[in-house]
């Protein structure tokens, strides 16, 4: 299956998203018309790029730019992968556990409803943990929330993973390990809380209304909701890399989409009953809709951060933990290293893959030469190095830019506008240095 399958499901010549907006306007978030055009335009050299001249042969390589939205699965894994990498750099190094909180089957359709439930979902799976250390080991635990949405089948199913450090900083400002988690009883007061989260934030006439779905949740689940938190295996920094991974997933990866007929889109997962590898076949129109649904509300954080990593405390933990750290000779803390961000380039090598920036033709290195924007809906030169380059991005701008009627008179004198590769042979005038 090709790279681009969910374009070619959402923009092929079917028109499956125009069809689906217009069926069902009127219920479609804000958000979800943002983020799937964002995802309709990654990639597209009509949306900017940087331009790339080899200084050996003059070979152009230009590199578009790309949408970094909240639905578009080649942006989500980068971004996954490029925030684990962070992730195992800035924690403690000290154990963590991956521990999952999820709720009774038939109060999912009330987090749909009422989407204003999932921050304070995160928010007291966190509080639930950060209360338990504090009264049992006197200790404030490191916690990283993130919220997912969806299930194997991409269906609605809400639930929160976190990754706990196993111990925490004591008032005195000293580590101390503590690894015991009371699957039992937290189960327990985990579903007290759900219950009472929506009981406490839906109106009257709400309450009412899902008050049979409340009790059959409470009846069903004599041992509470399910709260799983397996001890990890292996070296920390391999441990933190996959849980981060895990936690930052997008909803469903291009690998799983396994057919797609221009009516129907069969896609594969893995049933957590019995954990046997199975296949669903779904309508389009199906389909659009249960992948929209998890597409986050504006400015939703799905990652939060509570206790010793804390945007408030982190500072002030760390710089108690390094003092308390050089007495103990334990190292849990990189105070000496700077953390940054990878470059495009660079998560490409990191990848895997060979380095963008060498010329396949002559194994020379592209230079960058300038770069072209969208403001306000019409492509723009942003930086032109040389001269050159000024008229390559203008004739580049040119192509992509609907013809205008003065150009169709240039175009009767016997003139034509150049094509893209006609563009990239004139190259040859450039003099990189």
């Amino acid at each position: 299956m090709e790279k681009n399958i969910l374009k070619r499901i959402f923009f092929d010549n079917y028109n499956h998203w125009e069809t689906f907006k217009k069926k069902h306007r009127e219920k479609i978030r804000p958000v979800v018309l943002k983020e799937v055009e964002k995802f309709q335009g990654c990639g597209d050299m009509k949306n900017g790029f940087k331009l790339f001249v080899c200084e050996g042969c003059n070979d152009v390589h230009k590199v578009a730019f790309r949408c970094k939205g909240r639905f578009c699965t080649t942006c989500s894994i980068g971004e996954s992968e490029e925030w684990s990498r962070l992730l195992t750099e800035d924690v403690l190094q000290v154990n963590h556990r991956h521990m999952i909180f999820t709720i009774d089957e038939g109060l999912r359709e009330i987090f749909l409803l009422h989407r204003h439930l999932l921050k304070p979902l995160m928010d007291e799976a966190a509080k639930l943990i950060t209360n338990f250390f504090q009264k049992k080991a006197k200790v404030t635990p490191g916690i990283i929330s993130g919220l997912h949405t969806f299930g194997s089948r991409v269906n609605f199913n809400p639930h929160v993973h976190m990754l706990v450090t196993m111990g925490g900083i004591t008032r005195k400002g000293k580590w101390k390990d503590y690894d015991y988690i009371p699957f039992q009883m937290l189960r327990k007061q985990w579903q007290t809380v759900v219950l009472k989260l929506i009981r406490r934030n839906l109106t009257k006439q709400e309450k009412r209304r899902v008050q049979p779905r409340l009790q059959k949740a409470f009846s069903e689940n004599g041992e509470g909701f399910y709260v799983h938190a397996p001890k990890q295996k292996g070296k920390i920094k391999e441990q933190l890399r996959y849980i981060g991974r895990y936690i930052r997933r997008p909803a469903i990866g291009v690998n799983r989409i396994e057919a797609y007929d221009g009516q129907q889109v069969t896609f594969k997962y893995i049933d957590k009953t019995d954990g046997k590898e199975k296949h669903e076949t779904l309508t389009v129109e199906a389909f659009i809709s249960r992948l929209i649904r998890h597409i986050p509300d504006d400015q939703f954080k799905t990652i939060r951060h509570y206790g010793m990593y804390s945007r408030r405390s982190k500072r002030l933990s760390k710089k108690l933990l390094s003092k308390w750290q050089e007495g103990r000779r334990r190292w849990i803390i990189k105070v000496w290293k700077t953390i940054r961000r990878q470059t495009w380039r660079e998560r490409v090598i990191a990848g895997g893959q060979k380095d963008p920036l060498i010329c396949p033709h002559c194994n020379n290195y592209y230079v960058y030469q300038g770069e072209v924007c969208l403001e306000n809906g019409q492509l723009e030169i942003k930086v032109a190095l040389t001269k050159e380059a000024r008229k390559y991005l203008e004739r580049v701008i040119a192509y992509y830019t609907p013809i205008q009627k003065p150009q169709k008179r240039e175009k009767e004198k016997g003139e034509r506008p150049l094509s893209e590769k006609e563009n990239e042979n004139q190259l040859c005038l450039f003099n990189v240095s």
